[in-house]
């Protein structure tokens, strides 16, 4: 076991050296010295994201910021697409469009980094309370990277033919920032891309190194509020009435069985309770109980299956209960799942590993995480999802071997390992536009 353990501790060092050697010089040479040149500017627009981080759907100054950077650059810039969505748009002869899409907005969450640039950043959620915020998800990493890729793409025309389409979405962590944008006109009023191209931060490899999977890559996401009718009354006498509380429980762990014993483990399913309220105080059986869940797969018969077992099973333990009425389930479907057409991966993935090494690209699994970059796929446009590692390889391999998980996206604690991280995203996001858009290409 500990020489299992130091194997995996040495292979994640070893690869992690590989990585940083190639960040930057996976570029070409005169693109190199660009980004040598510009880098203490994106790391100041990483920093000010980071500590100005606004959520889904206020991100008026996050838009500001990356709008003005591409108009600045040359880019046709057409901001409020879908709300607070960013399109700029960079023609430059004949040859396919290509969108490259950042997220721009954070969470409601109070970050615990203890980095000197954290966010104290507050704002008012859609409920109206006033909450901490932060880029819990590495948003401001990507943005950071799309504005430095665009620059190079600008200042090096000459190296490609075609258009070049940047999105800057909103909203992406409640998965409806994209699904907004298109409702907008986002490939109706704009040019509708050949190919489309996004990256995330990734909390499970070395910082830099590149990860890939073709076909569905992460998931579906519906969420399901369910609400139990009960029948009220003295904690003392519950046999006097049809307690929602126990009903929950019994339902929680009902639902379980739906992927233990109903599904079939090679097909991927998650069913969360993520909320359960009701009551008031300790001697009262309240009249309802909400449940609230979040339900991820991969293909829609399991989608459909699963979500109509769930109505049976929670409906089955209120009659079971004797409950005076029937449950109320809410179904509020979320994107479909992520899927990376598998020739524009194969493609992909041997420009970067030609950019930053084959040794610092691989394979990773699905992920049962959902992304609403799925609905420009869903539109029609061949599309791929790549994930770029961001944690220290040291602090990696030590969790690792350990058996612990390091702080990932949506921590407080998340903290990417910036300059590795941001570099590799440049490169990957440089070498696949410049592979797609290929002077004389078709």
């Amino acid at each position: 076991m500990k020489q299992s353990a130091r194997l995996i501790r040495q292979l994640l060092l070893a690869g992690a050296f590989a990585a940083s050697s190639a960040h930057a010089a996976g570029l070409p040479p005169e693109m190199r010295a660009q980004l040598d040149k510009m880098f203490p500017s994106v790391e100041a627009l990483y920093q000010d994201l980071h500590r100005t981080p606004e959520l889904a759907f206020q991100e008026h100054q996050t838009a500001k910021k990356l709008a003005e950077r591409a108009k600045a650059l040359g880019f046709d810039v057409t901001t409020g697409v879908g709300g607070t969505g960013v399109v700029a748009i960079l023609k430059n002869g004949p040859g396919p469009t290509v969108m490259l899409r950042t997220e721009m907005d954070g969470l409601p969450v109070q970050e615990k980094t203890g980095l000197p640039f954290a966010s104290a950043h507050t704002q008012k959620n859609a409920a109206g309370e006033t909450v901490s915020t932060m880029h819990a998800c590495g948003h401001d990493v990507h943005m950071s990277a799309w504005y430095a890729t665009a620059k190079l793409m600008a200042d090096n025309r000459k190296a490609w033919s075609g258009t070049l389409m940047l999105v800057g979405q909103p909203a992406e962590e409640p998965l409806t920032g994209a699904l907004a944008m298109l409702k907008d006109g986002l490939f109706t009023r704009f040019p509708k891309p050949d190919y489309a191209l996004s990256m995330h931060d990734e909390g499970t490899l070395p910082a830099g190194h590149v990860g890939y999977r073709a076909g569905p890559f992460r998931a579906s996401a519906d969420t399901v509020t369910i609400t139990i009718h009960g029948q009220g009354g003295h904690g003392a006498t519950p046999h006097e009435t049809r307690d929602p509380v126990v009903m929950s429980a019994r339902i929680v762990m009902a639902l379980q069985t739906l992927v233990s014993r109903e599904n079939n483990p090679a097909d991927p399913v998650v069913i969360t309770v993520g909320s359960i309220n009701g009551g008031t105080q300790a001697n009262v059986v309240p009249d309802q109980v909400k449940l609230m869940l979040t339900v991820r797969t991969f293909r829609p018969e399991v989608r459909q299956r699963v979500l109509a077992s769930i109505a049976r099973e929670v409906k089955g333990e209120a009659i079971a209960a004797g409950a005076p009425k029937e449950p109320t389930i809410d179904v509020k479907p979320g994107p479909f799942p992520v899927f990376n057409d598998p020739e524009l991966t194969a493609r992909a993935v041997a420009a970067i590993k030609g950019s930053i090494g084959e040794q610092n690209v691989s394979e990773m699994p699905a992920k049962m995480t959902s992304e609403d970059f799925a609905h420009y796929g869903q539109a029609g446009v061949k599309a791929i999802l790549l994930h770029v590692g961001a944690v220290e390889p040291g602090k990696l391999a030590a969790a690792r071997q350990a058996g612990k998980y390091p702080p990932g996206t949506h921590s407080p604690q998340w903290a990417p390992d910036f300059k590795p991280t941001v570099t590799s995203f440049i490169a990957a996001e440089t070498a696949v536009l410049l592979d797609l858009m290929k002077p004389g290409a078709k």
